[in-house]
């Protein structure tokens, strides 16, 4: 897989799931060029130091990663994307198969 910044329709239907800045306060990092980042470490497999400087600091990104996932942003969007695919007609629930490896094989039962 190949990394590409987000499209912006891409960032229109990610940004809602996200939670809003502090009124008060240091401002936020840009969300985008964030998850950007989030994103070009996740699919080059590189540690989050070696993420390009213009995504900004490596350790936000790292820590707005694992605090997206403990508020169920992530699932959110994954949420979001699936049925935006199945009612595109991008996504077709008809054929579908489960992987044997997820399925437990109990020694001794048929």
């Amino acid at each position: 897989m190949q990394f590409t910044e987000l499209t912006d329709k891409q960032w229109e239907t990610i940004q809602k799931h996200l939670p809003k800045p502090a009124s008060t306060g240091r401002p936020r990092s840009n969300d985008r060029m964030i998850l950007n980042g989030i994103i070009y470490v996740l699919i080059a497999g590189c540690r989050w130091n070696e993420m390009p400087k213009r995504y900004g600091d490596d350790s936000t990104a790292n820590r707005r990663l694992n605090k997206w996932q403990q508020n169920g942003i992530w699932k959110n969007i994954l949420s979001d994307a699936i049925k935006s695919a199945y009612k595109s007609g991008k996504l077709n629930l008809e054929k579908i198969s489960v992987d044997s490896s997820s399925v437990a094989a109990k020694k001794g039962e048929t």
